[in-house]
């Protein structure tokens, strides 16, 4: 199956999305606590707002119009919630990871401990920094679950779909705790591939998906045609990513290509390069990867590594069969048309990325 132009507009789409993340953090504007300071606020407003490709809601809304679902604002509302928990995952992420950058904008963490530099206030600022993250990612969490239940469909909807909400949650923290293990483990391929499978795939893709679905009162018959394009799709999206963590453009990506290989990042590409490295390649990988001082230079010998080694073409093949899979099971998906027509357009824009 090809990808055919969208049937609707997904900027506009996005835009509501956007407006809908807008109000609700706007309505807890006036909750905010008396004589608290507002620098949480602020910064989670700010961060959840620039920028963001908006794929879990989009996926979300498609789920939701695939199970027969018509588009009204109650939709937009808690697919747009998924954003909330999703700003949650990235910056207990980025705090884990080290990174100091995202989407070409300090980390929370970074902002946070730049904070404590500045105002020379006691202690250390790096620990400021991830424990007031922590709590800004808390934050999110709790709002997701918030305007997911304030959405404005009935309980027995909220209901449905708050049951595969619950599912994802727990399968994010799964993955994200399977993720530290394997980073002391074997490295192995199948390890990584499980990883990102629970990590990011699902989380991604198959739950915003079934999730949407689920709030239609989709049946199991829709829920496991969603899991057989989700899981595939949502596979090459993340190996998407890890490619783009370590050959990406920084002034496109908005993280450095040094993070991953400074922490050592237990990527399937990482596992394969291991994997086909001579002797000598062994060495270095184990030398480079991983050190937390690692130079451009070092960077640049790793990248050749896994060139030299053929492991990014097999990435590349990894991702085409993937999507291929996805593709092939969205034919049979109990859906309209136009919801394929929509599901294919974003599988091409996960897969096919830049950023």
């Amino acid at each position: 199956m090809t990808a055919t132009a969208p049937l609707t507009d997904a900027a506009e789409l996005r835009k509501r999305f956007d407006a809908q993340l807008s109000a609700f953090l706007e309505r807890q504007d006036p909750d905010w606590p008396d004589g608290a300071p507002r620098g949480v606020f602020t910064t989670l407003h700010r961060f959840v707002l620039a920028g963001g490709k908006r794929l879990r809601p989009m996926f979300c809304y498609w789920g939701w119009r695939g199970a027969g679902g018509l588009d009204d604002t109650p939709i937009v509302v808690a697919a747009a919630a998924l954003e909330l928990f999703h700003a949650f995952a990235l910056i207990h992420d980025d705090i884990m990871d080290g990174s100091d950058r995202r989407r070409g904008e300090p980390s929370v963490h970074r902002l946070f401990a730049d904070l404590h530099t500045r105002s020379s206030w006691r202690g250390d600022p790096a620990s400021y920094g991830r424990s007031t993250a922590l709590l800004c990612g808390d934050l999110c969490a709790a709002w997701a679950d918030q305007m997911f239940h304030e959405c404005g469909l009935s309980a027995d909807q909220v209901h449905q779909g708050y049951g595969v909400f619950a599912n994802m949650r727990t399968e994010v923290i799964a993955g994200q705790y399977l993720d530290l293990v394997s980073g002391v483990g074997d490295g192995s391929v199948a390890s990584a591939l499980t990883v990102i499978r629970m990590k990011g795939a699902r989380y991604t893709v198959t739950r915003p998906l079934q999730i949407g679905a689920a709030l239609a009162g989709a049946g199991p018959e829709l829920l496991s045609a969603f899991a057989a394009f989700g899981d595939p799709l949502g596979d090459a999206f993340q190996l998407r990513d890890d490619v783009l963590g370590v050959f990406g453009d920084p002034a496109v990506t908005g993280k450095s290509v040094l993070d991953d290989l400074r922490e050592g990042k237990p990527t399937v590409m990482m596992a394969l390069a291991r994997g086909s490295a001579d002797r000598e390649q062994a060495l270095r990988l184990k030398e480079l990867f991983g050190n937390p001082d690692l130079d451009p230079e070092g960077a640049a010998e790793l990248r050749g590594i896994i060139l030299g080694t053929g492991t990014l073409d097999r990435i590349e093949q990894m991702i085409r069969v993937r999507t291929d899979a996805a593709l092939a099971a969205l034919v049979d998906a109990p859906v309209s048309g136009q919801a394929k027509a929509e599901l294919a357009a974003l599988a091409a824009e996960a897969t096919d990325r830049r950023h």
